[in-house]
């Protein structure tokens, strides 16, 4: 699932068909999984050094929290909180993609030398944010997006998750594709914990390749969610989840699952224990081309 636009990503010498590895680097002091931990530039642009260190191919860097009820920064200290560390992490060799809802946040980004645009809302949340990235002729995530933070778990409702979810992604790639978009720079996210609940993710993971069918790359971002945190299927709808910080494993195990299903690249915290998964699962598929 390669083109012109994305091959740059993607390093010399990488296993045909395993997705890309994409760390979080959250300059925020509210995110759910590591809030205020990366929040001074020095301390993220450390941590984004050691998830390259760690086997990052590329590096999501976002000032806004979308934590479900987080409220929205200013444009200016989204900038203020982003920037500095885009910059510094592109001068060390990353490729760097920026975390934004923003078009102007998106611009400067791009400016301080980041190569991707990761946008939550597909590019809803601000009209701007189509033409620029027309313009730009960057790669481009459009996750499936119905609502900001603060309302989004009130739009989790379905009759059917996978089928709407699809729909609305072909309704964000023609509108795309009309604002100028080059096609091959379209990256879909089915975006997992975003207006779904629990029982959305899962019917969403199990039925993941018909969001791969669509034709696009797919970035997939279950780390750490609120779903990967109730596993235990003794316990009660009410039972408090496991904290963020504890859902690695899974989040190990849906990066398997995500990779299976012809994920183009997985968006993780924990950037050693999904390196490793999908290892595995690269040393099986060689064993098995070595008897066909």
């Amino acid at each position: 699932m390669s083109s012109t636009v994305l091959a740059t990503l993607r390093p010399p010498g990488h296993p045909p068909g395993r997705p890309l590895i994409m760390g979080v680097v959250n300059v925020t002091p509210d995110s759910f999984s590591d809030g205020g931990r990366w929040f001074e530039p020095r301390a993220a642009i450390e941590h984004g050094a050691l998830l390259l260190e760690q086997g990052a191919d590329l590096l999501d860097i976002g000032g806004e929290s979308t934590r479900p009820g987080a409220a929205r920064p200013s444009e200016r200290e989204e900038l203020d909180r982003v920037l500095e560390v885009v910059r510094a992490l592109a001068d060390q060799g990353a490729k760097v993609s920026v975390d934004t809802m923003r078009a102007r946040v998106a611009a400067e980004a791009l400016d301080a030398g980041a190569c991707l645009i990761n946008d939550v809302s597909g590019g809803l949340a601000d009209p701007q944010m189509a033409p620029l990235v027309a313009s730009a002729g960057v790669p481009f995530v459009a996750m499936h997006w119905r609502a900001h933070s603060a309302q989004m778990d009130l739009e989790a409702r379905y009759a059917d998750v996978l089928g709407e979810v699809v729909a609305e992604l072909e309704q964000r790639v023609a509108g795309l594709l009309e604002a100028g978009v080059a096609a091959e720079a379209i990256i879909l996210d089915p975006g997992f914990g975003f207006s779904k609940d629990a029982g959305h993710n899962w019917e969403l993971l199990a039925g993941l390749g018909q969001v791969v069918a669509l034709g696009h790359p797919v970035l997939v971002g279950t780390s750490r969610k609120r779903f990967l945190g109730r596993l235990d299927p003794t316990a009660g709808p009410d039972a408090e989840p496991s904290p963020p910080i504890e859902r690695d494993a899974a989040t190990a195990a849906t990066s398997l699952l995500a990779a299976q299903a012809g994920a183009w690249a997985v968006r993780v915290h924990d950037v050693p224990s999904t390196r490793d998964a999908l290892a595995v699962w690269e040393h099986v598929r060689a064993a098995g081309a070595d008897h066909d």
